[in-house]
């Protein structure tokens, strides 16, 4: 799946009472009431003949409770009067007596008995009538495809798909078939099929921002990044999943080394009224990132401290914070760290020059290994001794191993130093400390540096080098 965080659920399901009004639909387009005829009595022919049916009925009813014919009659003019309670009764009663009862139908009294409970939100009676009615019918598009449903709202992907298949295969331009078939593909992470489905939705439905997002997904997942990022551009002013798009198109952008633009996606999902509270903090923690890419550390520490009053232990805040606050008050830390190339080698320039006070001190080369340190060599001649002496800076605030200082140790000697200064804005592991007991290297951990720090930012306040 995707790598985003999580955020939140992808497809927001409509609601029940929605889909249930199509789940009495026939094989026709869109499809028209299974039901049969209106539901309204028309004329006074019909009134007469439905009293006088509920009469008899009810007559044979008192005799025998479990009359087929009188159920039948009662349970079918409850469903043409779409009175769902009394239809959910007595398809109900007439399921239990008609039981391999040749006079019963036996698969529409278990569909109906299943619409009925869909209409009543009884979910559980609905699966179980419905289960039973494609027991003996497996080509009925209504149970197929409200059954279908039913299993993805299960999270049954896998059935649902089996379902929704056969209903899609009766009935190709079903748009609920379609796009719950579309939803099921994606949820099982099956993207290339899931796109297909979701497609064909769409050229039925183009509003639907909810598969129309989830196309979003699947592009991305296949690797076709640009389509995936139009769509969630569309998408970012959506009021509904506009913070979500946002936060996923920023997200990619970020990754892309867009850092701009990422920023203004972060912001757009932000100015949504309605946003989730987790999807709200999210897209602070990746704006607060893309500010510190884009070396904005005040609008970084900004943001964080937001979070941090919201959610105090939200992922790596605190230390976030403690470290981009500390980084924002000190100058020359920020260059050490975040600087461009050009700005951290000048510094490690001042640092080698003022290292040794008093001392006559020539750079004679400077090299930088990729934006991770720089090595400076230098001739120092001091009152006492003179040597050539190599100073590595490394751009890191963790802990440094052993093996960084072995391979430091391997360049002081192709080099013929007869010393090392490995520099780091973090500390160093207790390994690499034993390694360097017998040998002309000194460590320098972030408290030193600190100091120093603070040495060339005084000399570069009173006019020094």
């Amino acid at each position: 799946m995707s790598p985003f965080i999580p955020v939140l659920a992808v497809v927001v399901l409509l609601g029940f009472a929605a889909i249930l009004v199509m789940s009495l639909t026939s094989r026709s387009k869109e499809g028209k009431a299974a039901a049969g005829p209106s539901t309204k009595g028309k004329g006074k022919n019909r009134s007469r003949d439905r009293a006088q049916v509920l009469k008899e009925a009810t007559r044979r009813l008192a005799t025998n409770p479990k009359d087929v014919g009188a159920l039948e009659a009662i349970a079918g003019v409850a469903w043409t009067d779409q009175d769902w309670e009394k239809a959910f009764k007595y398809y109900g009663e007439l399921v239990d007596a008609g039981a391999g009862n040749p006079d019963v139908d036996e698969f529409t009294a278990n569909a109906r008995l299943g619409f009925a409970s869909l209409r009543l939100n009884r979910f559980d009676d609905a699966y179980k009538a419905l289960t039973i009615a494609r027991t003996i019918r497996q080509d009925d598009f209504d149970v197929d495809f409200n059954l279908g449903y039913l299993e993805y709202q299960r999270k049954a992907y896998e059935r649902a798909i089996a379902l929704l298949k056969q209903a899609v295969a009766i009935n190709p331009e079903h748009t609920q078939a379609l796009r719950y078939l579309g939803h099921s593909y994606f949820r099982m992470q099956q993207f290339k099929e899931a796109i297909g489905s979701l497609r064909r939705t769409l050229d039925l439905a183009p509003d639907d921002k909810e598969s129309l997002f989830a196309l979003a997904e699947c592009n991305y997942e296949l690797g076709a990044v640009e389509q995936a990022l139009k769509i969630f551009t569309h998408l970012r002013t959506d009021p509904v999943l506009g913070p979500q798009a946002a936060l996923f198109s920023g997200t990619v952008r970020l990754n892309q080394h867009q850092t701009d633009r990422a920023i203004q996606d972060f912001e757009i999902g932000l100015k949504h009224l309605e946003i989730k509270p987790e999807t709200a903090v999210e897209l602070k923690y990746r704006l607060g990132a893309a500010y510190i890419k884009g070396n904005e550390l005040g609008k970084a520490v900004a943001i964080l401290s937001e979070i941090q009053l919201i959610s105090p232990s939200y992922k790596d805040v605190p230390s976030l914070l403690a470290k981009f606050r500390e980084l924002n008050s000190n100058r020359n830390l920020k260059v050490y760290l975040l600087g461009t190339a050009s700005e951290f080698v000048t510094l490690c320039r001042k640092i080698t020059l003022m290292f040794f006070p008093k001392a006559k001190v020539k750079i004679t080369d400077i090299s930088v290994n990729k934006n991770d340190w720089a090595d400076v060599l230098a001739e120092v001649e001091t009152s006492k001794w003179s040597d050539i002496v190599l100073f590595r800076y490394i751009r890191a605030s963790g802990v440094m191993g052993e093996l960084v200082v072995r391979e430091f140790h391997a360049r002081v000697k192709d080099l013929k130093a007869g010393k090392g200064f490995c520099i780091s804005a973090g500390t160093y592991s207790e390994e690499a400390k034993k390694f360097v007991e017998a040998r002309l290297i000194d460590l320098i951990e972030k408290d030193a540096l600190m100091g120093i720090l603070n040495t060339v930012e005084a000399k570069m306040r009173s006019g020094g080098e």
